[in-house]
C-alpha cells in the first residue's frame, strides 16, 4: 500500500488519519535506538529523498568498522582438523553446516576442494589479495579507519511493489550498529567461500564487519538444523534486532505472544503488537531457516542510503574492488558468462551486473530479461547452468 506523495510529516500524518491507521504504526524509532558502541558521532535528522521521488526526513548514522566490545569469528579453519564458522551450502546435500572436516570433505567430493594434501585450508585475505586457487576460504582483515554512513527513513512509507533482496542486497542496520546484507555469494557462482562466523557475520573486503543473519536469534536456526555451532551473543527470539533500510523494525522469529507468527506477508512482515508496542505496528520477523532475514522489503528506502570510505567492497565510491572475493576466473565474470553474453549480443560484464542486481543465483528471470530488453526464453536459453 502506498499512502500518497508528500513532502511533510504533517501531510503524511493527515493521510494516515484518513486511512484509519495511527501514525505510530509506521514511525521509526528515535535516534537513540542504535548502540553508542558503534557510533562515530551523534545521529542526525536530515532531509533525504526516497527512491519513489518523495522528499522525507531520515536519521543519519555514521558507524564504525566494528562496534566496541563485539567479538567476532571464527571464520575459516586453518586446517581440516579445526572448526571454523558456518556456511549455507546450496549444492547437493544443501543445508547449513559448520565449516569442519566433514563439511570440507563433502565439498571436495562435489568438486570443490578447499584444502591441500596436508589438510591445510586455502585461505585468502580479500582485503589485501586475490585468491590464488579455484577454491579458497575467504576472510578479510579489519580496517580500523573505515566508517559507514546509513540513512533510515524516520517515517516509513509502504511501497507499491516490494523490493526483492538478492545476493548481498542491503537489508538494514542492527541495533548494535552492524549493517545487514542478504545472502552471501554462492560457492557455485564464484568457486570461493566467504565464511561466516557462528553469529552469521563476516568482514567485507573493505575491512568492516556486517551481518548476513539475525544474529540474536540464530541459535534457533542451529537447533532446528542440528548444526554444531553456537553464537555467543545474547539470544532472544522475540526481541527487536534491527531496522530495515525502509525504516520498519525487524524482530526475531517469535511474536510478542511467544508464538511463531502465521499471518506474515511475502516479506515476512505483518501489522501487529510487539514487545515494544501494544499498539499494532508493521514489522518484519526473522525466519527459522538460514539466512533468517526478510527476503524483500515492503517499504520505500532512501536514495544513497549506504556508503563507506573503504577503498573497496560494498558501498565503496565507484564500486571499486571485489565483493566477497568476486568471480573466480581472470575475465571478471563466472564461467559461461562470456558465451552467454555473445549469444545475447552484450558484454559479459553487462550480463553479470544484471544477473547480480536481480538476485544472482536466485535470479528473477522476468526482471532481468525486462532490464536487458529480451524475452525470458532467450535469457534462460543463454545463461550457463550452475556447476554440480
Amino acid at each position: 500500500m502506498r499512502i500518497l506523495k508528500t513532502n511533510t510529516l504533517v501531510n503524511l500524518a493527515s493521510a494516515m488519519a484518513v486511512l484509519g491507521a495511527p501514525l505510530s504504526a509506521w514511525a521509526h524509532a528515535d535516534a537513540a535506538s542504535i548502540s553508542k558502541d558503534a557510533l562515530v558521532s551523534e545521529p542526525q535528522t536530515v532531509s533525504c529523498e526516497l527512491e519513489n521521488g518523495d522528499t522525507s526526513t531520515c536519521t543519519k548514522y555514521i558507524v564504525k568498522y566494528l562496534p566496541d566490545n563485539l567479538s567476532i569469528g571464527p571464520f575459516c579453519p586453518k586446517t581440516t582438523e579445526e572448526k571454523g564458522g558456518v556456511w549455507h551450502w546450496d549444492g547437493d546435500e544443501t543445508g547449513l553446516y559448520r565449516i569442519d572436516e566433514a563439511f570440507l570433505n563433502m565439498l571436495s567430493e562435489q568438486g570443490y576442494t578447499f584444502f591441500d594434501e596436508k589438510g591445510e585450508v586455502f585461505i585468502t585475505d580479500v582485503r589485501t589479495e586475490q585468491p590464488a586457487s579455484d577454491n579458497t576460504c575467504l576472510q578479510a582483515s579489519l580496517d580500523t579507519s573505515v566508517e559507514m554512513t546509513v540513512l533510515l527513513p524516520r517515517v516509513p512509507v509502504k511501497s507499491e511493489k516490494v523490493t526483492e533482496l538478492g545476493t548481498v542486497a542491503k537489508v538494514g542496520l542492527a541495533l548494535d550498529g552492524v549493517p545487514i546484507f542478504a545472502d552471501a555469494p554462492s560457492v557455485l557462482d564464484t568457486g570461493h567461500m566467504p565464511a561466516l562466523d557462528t553469529c552469521g557475520g563476516h568482514i567485507d573486503p573493505g575491512g568492516w564487519y556486517h551481518w548476513h543473519a539475525t544474529s540474536t536469534d540464530i541459535n534457533s536456526v542451529f537447533k532446528r538444523d542440528a548444526v554444531d555451532a553456537e553464537c555467543s551473543l545474547e539470544q532472544n527470539a522475540s526481541a527487536k534486532f534491527a531496522y530495515a533500510f525502509d525504516g520498519f523494525p525487524i524482530y526475531g522469529s517469535i511474536d510478542y505472544d511467544g508464538k511463531i507468527p502465521v499471518d506474515l506477508d511475502t516479506c515476512n512482515g505483518h501489522l501487529g503488537p510487539t514487545p515494544d508496542s501494544a499498539e499494532p505496528i508493521y514489522h518484519y520477523h526473522a525466519s527459522t531457516t538460514f539466512p533468517n532475514l526478510p527476503t524483500c522489503l515492503s517499504g520505500v528506502v532512501a536514495k544513497n542510503n549506504f556508503s563507506t570510505n573503504a577503498a573497496q567492497g560494498i558501498g565503496a565510491e565507484g564500486g571499486r574492488g571485489p565483493r566477497h572475493g568476486g568471480p573466480r576466473h581472470k575475465g571478471g565474470t563466472p564461467p559461461g558468462f562470456e558465451q552467454a553474453a555473445n549469444k545475447l549480443g552484450i558484454t559479459a560484464n553487462e550480463l553479470f551486473k544484471v544477473v547480480e542486481k536481480n538476485g544472482g543465483r536466485k535470479l528473477n528471470i522476468s526482471a532481468a530479461a525486462k532490464e536487458l530488453g529480451i524475452s525470458e526464453a532467450a535469457l534462460k536459453a543463454a545463461l550457463p547452468q550452475p556447476p554440480r
